[in-house]
């Protein structure tokens, strides 16, 4: 190689390397109300910092019931989690992959949760599932099962308002995912349904796991449909939210601090997840 060749090399070594990108400055039109929008979530979550009764706040949170309602809600938000799951995997891919008559009517009813106030489906969960509703009366006719005012009333209304966070999260990878797969095994001699196990459930597992996310994030916050089906009973029934609501009532100290506990939970998890899962959907 001469010397003449050296720069010209070099010259071509740099015009291969990818240039930065250079952040560019946002229109202010759009910057100010995004920074006003950014405060507006972010400014109430601050404010439960700077109010918070640190001095107090070991005392606050060693009461029994505050472990209990704590307890009760990781493990209802759990397992309405579970029911989600085994319930709402089935029912986004019979949405996504099968051609029906009425198909948009069920994904309307699917999604009427995430629209509807919690209170309504706290009633709607009493009509259809209480000692009197259309289906509650069989429930206990025959089976003696009772479901209001009990815990497992608690993991039912948590799954009504969760399980549509998971369904749309679901449905939407199962579309952005290649069916070409699922054919082919079938054509290996594979049934439909191990197709979807052993090919299309192992694509859509990062789908899967950011609506289980989701839908426990949001079992785990629930109050309207819970207090209005599950009632508020301490040890029972009383989760996280209804204890924080209880205590607003009579001490706003004690109830700031049940909101730290949430808030540091629902954070934890979150930040925990959301790089793994929820960015890989």
């Amino acid at each position: 190689m001469t010397q003449l060749d050296k720069p010209t090399e070099a010259a071509g070594s740099r015009k291969a390397r990818p240039r930065r990108r250079r952040g560019r400055a946002a229109p202010l039109p759009l910057l100010l109300p995004a920074l006003v929008g950014l405060a507006f979530l972010v400014v109430p979550l601050l404010a439960l910092l700077v109010r918070a009764p640190w001095r107090d706040l070991p005392a606050q949170l060693t009461g029994v019931e505050v472990w209990q309602a704590l307890r009760l809600s990781l493990v209802c938000a759990t397992s309405a989690t579970l029911v989600s799951l085994v319930l709402g995997v089935p029912l986004a891919w019979l949405l996504a992959r099968t051609e029906f008559r009425g198909r948009g009517l069920v994904r309307a009813l699917v999604t009427l949760p995430l629209v509807l106030p919690p209170v309504v489906g706290g009633v709607a969960l009493l009509t259809a599932l209480g000692r009197n509703g259309i289906v509650g009366t069989y429930l206990d006719r025959w089976f003696g099962l009772t479901l209001p005012f009990t815990t497992a009333g608690v993991i039912v209304a948590e799954a009504f308002v969760a399980m549509p966070f998971l369904v749309i999260s679901v449905e939407g990878t199962l579309r952005a995912a290649d069916p070409r797969y699922e054919e082919a095994a079938m054509t290996l001699g594979a049934s439909r349904f191990t197709a979807f196990r052993r090919v299309t459930l192992p694509l859509i597992a990062p789908g899967v796991a950011a609506g289980s996310v989701l839908a426990w994030a949001r079992a785990l916050g629930e109050f309207g449909a819970t207090i209005t089906f599950a009632g508020n009973f301490p040890g029972r029934t009383q989760t996280m939210p209804l204890a924080v609501y209880l205590a607003m009532q009579s001490d706003p100290a004690a109830a700031i601090a049940l909101s730290l506990v949430l808030l540091a939970v629902s954070v934890a998890v979150l930040a925990g997840l959301r790089d793994r899962w929820m960015t890989a959907s």
